[in-house]
């Protein structure tokens, strides 16, 4: 949002071109880093993470955005996976983690070949729909739910490909943990956390071999990796000091508004 606010002013030439463009990357970079911080550092969820790629894409090119985003991701699952070593359950993996390979596939096909606005529009319609899957989220527990094998591959594959395009593959795989018998909270967090590495992973030499990750711009941006620990160590400290709850609905109000800005893009 306040890269946006910040575009905006210098379209109407409030800020001095050269300080105003400059300004409005620094800021925006800065927040990407700090979101991925938080929620890696298990504050929010997957939330702060879904923000990145819309934020960007409202300032840069859209896959540049999705490409640019994954090392951050890499660098700050060294975090998650230390928090949570060996917590996840292997036999979900084992189901999921084939189907989320195919899916990162697929989801670096598309991105080879799709144009910039065409991508904003799937970025906002996955964004708005991982904020619903959120929201539904919140009465899985009540539902009546036999599981079937099938759902696994589903939840598996599109979590895949909703996480190569645009960092929003959270949704299915969460859904389908939470409608398990006995899935304890760290065994959920565990099991995500995994996943989404072995998927991050997966995705770098994919965003490499179809040219979409620029070197030259991630070593310019090098700076935001320094404030990724900083923000982890702040979401260990916050979470059990805030409502996470009213954490999560900050987040996603803008999401929901970047997402729409981006559905709106012409």
């Amino acid at each position: 949002m306040i890269a946006h606010i910040l575009s905006a002013a210098f379209a109407c030439k409030v800020l001095p071109v050269t300080i105003s463009s400059a300004l409005v990357e620094i800021v925006m970079f800065a927040a990407v880093g700090i979101l991925v911080g938080l929620s890696k550092g298990g504050l929010g969820g997957p939330v702060p993470v879904a923000l990145t790629v819309p934020l960007m894409s409202l300032a840069i090119d859209p896959q540049i955005a999705v490409a640019l985003v994954l090392p951050l991701l890499l660098f700050a699952d060294v975090f998650a996976l230390y928090f949570y070593w060996k917590r996840w359950d292997h036999s979900y993996l084992k189901l999921m983690l084939l189907p989320g390979l195919i899916g990162v596939a697929v989801g670096t096909l598309v991105l080879k070949d799709i144009d910039a606005l065409t991508l904003k529009r799937i970025i906002g319609s996955l964004s708005l729909l991982a904020l619903s899957f959120k929201i539904a989220s919140e009465r899985l527990a009540s539902l009546e739910y036999k599981p079937r094998g099938w759902h696994g591959y589903f939840a598996g594959w599109a979590s895949g490909f909703g996480s190569t395009i645009a960092n929003v593959g959270a949704p299915p795989f969460a859904t389908y943990l939470l409608l398990q018998p006995q899935m304890t909270p760290i065994r959920f967090v565990g099991t995500t956390t995994l996943f989404f590495a072995v998927m991050n992973l997966t995705k770098l030499p994919s965003f490499i071999a179809i040219g979409i990750l620029d070197i030259d711009r991630l070593l310019g941006i090098a700076w935001v990796f320094l404030l990724i620990p900083p923000a982890v160590m702040t979401a260990r400290y916050l979470i059990g000091r805030i409502n996470q709850r009213l954490f999560e609905w900050l987040m996603m109000v803008p999401l929901a508004l970047l997402s729409i800005a981006l559905l709106l893009s012409s």
